[in-house]
């Protein structure tokens, strides 16, 4: 097993998890120096998921997905695991994602190496309905999979009891439009918690400059 399966596999119980951490509000959230933060489009056989990237709150996350998906990386990848209430029967702490990614090969040659883990203390990005966050096994383990929460999900936060080392995910981004198609992914045929039929990832581009309302365009 590689780190990619740790979101759905980690479930020792820990303390109690840590008070949610705040993430960004409204429209659009703005960093210190004025710029709009980038945002990803999802091209999947579902429709389409807008992602916003936080490089300010999660430089090392951000930069990771960034790269992935500026050098074409995730062009071809899918959604290939979605974790709900009826297929997680022997974990003691539930919890709501679909997970995207390269897969579980560890000699893909696309994927590139491990990053340093980002706490959600250090951030300040919790993870909310919509967050998007690296999947992983021991800290420092996260590369190319990651997973968007459905509903609030306070237990992948650092002192959460999702992961036996309490530690949390590395939240670094939302998104913005497409939960519609995130909940549909997360409806779909699966054995155990594994897509019958994965859903792919066509394209993955960066999205020209938007208004400061927060609509793209």
């Amino acid at each position: 097993m590689t780190a990619l399966a740790a979101i759905a596999l980690a479930g020792a119980v820990l303390g109690g998890a840590s008070p949610p951490a705040a993430e960004p509000t409204g429209a659009a959230a703005v960093d210190d120096t004025g710029a709009q933060p980038p945002r990803v489009r999802l091209e999947t056989d579902l429709g389409p998921i807008v992602v916003e990237v936080y490089p300010d709150r999660a430089p090392v996350s951000a930069a990771n997905f960034l790269r992935y998906v500026d050098e074409r990386r995730f062009d071809g990848a899918s959604f290939y695991r979605v974790v709900t209430p009826d297929n997680q029967p022997d974990n003691p702490v539930e919890i709501e994602v679909i997970q995207g990614g390269l897969g579980f090969a560890d000699d893909h040659p696309q994927r590139l190496a491990p990053i340093p883990h980002e706490t959600t203390d250090g951030t300040g990005l919790g993870h909310r309905d919509g967050t998007v966050s690296m999947a992983r096994l021991e800290p420092g383990t996260a590369s190319s999979e990651f997973f968007i929460c459905v509903g609030d999900q306070p237990e992948l936060d650092v002192g959460g009891r999702r992961n036996p080392d309490g530690q949390g995910f590395a939240a670094f981004g939302r998104v913005v439009e497409g939960m519609e198609v995130v909940r549909r992914i997360q409806r779909l045929p699966a054995e155990g918690q594994m897509l019958a039929e994965p859903v792919a990832i066509g394209r993955a581009v960066r999205m020209a400059p938007y208004p400061a309302t927060g609509q793209s365009r």
